[in-house]
């Protein structure tokens, strides 16, 4: 007679964190145009461009945050200004399930990388609206700017105990209660 071998009980699975966008906003729009018209008219050569991003975060309620890319681009041409804009755009994200390690890179990498094309959609349509060719960003690697900060903010607390340094390098640079 052939015996019955239990089955072995199923072992619980942890439950993945989720990430749930629950809307999206432009906070602050600023563009300027100093030379206009003839920043458009007199256009020989190629301008110069400084572009810069950050990623901030504030908690909104329990499982609730405000991300906000702030990306800022300036065009020159022979040491005049032909444009400057300033995005501020948001996003605000749902997360459930995330424990304290997961919720640093979550907040400043995966968010943010949900949100950079609508806010870069929305600088190219400006720069083009202002009477420019439009601006078209590169993608992001969010991750590697997380990690620059996280050595940044490490290298701030080399002053402070060894393991202090390290935990704090875990918790996001720019989240704010």
């Amino acid at each position: 007679m052939a015996e019955d071998t239990p089955t072995p009980a199923p072992q619980p699975t942890a439950t993945a964190p989720t990430l749930q966008l629950v809307g999206q906003y432009v906070r602050d729009l600023s563009f300027e145009n100093p030379g206009a018209p003839g920043s458009i008219l007199n256009g020989t050569g190629t301008p110069n461009f400084n572009v810069a991003i950050n990623v901030g975060v504030k908690k909104q309620a329990d499982d609730l945050f405000a991300v906000e890319l702030t990306l800022t681009a300036k065009a020159e041409r022979a040491e005049a200004v032909l444009f400057n804009v300033e995005l501020v755009y948001g996003g605000v994200f749902r997360i459930k399930g995330a424990n304290d390690q997961q919720m640093a890179p979550m907040l400043m990498i995966e968010c943010p990388r949900l949100i950079f094309p609508f806010a870069r959609q929305v600088l190219a349509q400006v720069t083009q609206q202002g009477g420019f060719p439009p601006l078209m960003m590169e993608p992001v690697d969010f991750t590697q700017i997380y990690r620059q900060n996280i050595q940044r903010l490490a290298q701030q607390n080399a002053g402070a105990s060894g393991t202090d340094a390290l935990q704090n390098a875990d918790a996001p640079p720019a989240l704010k209660n």
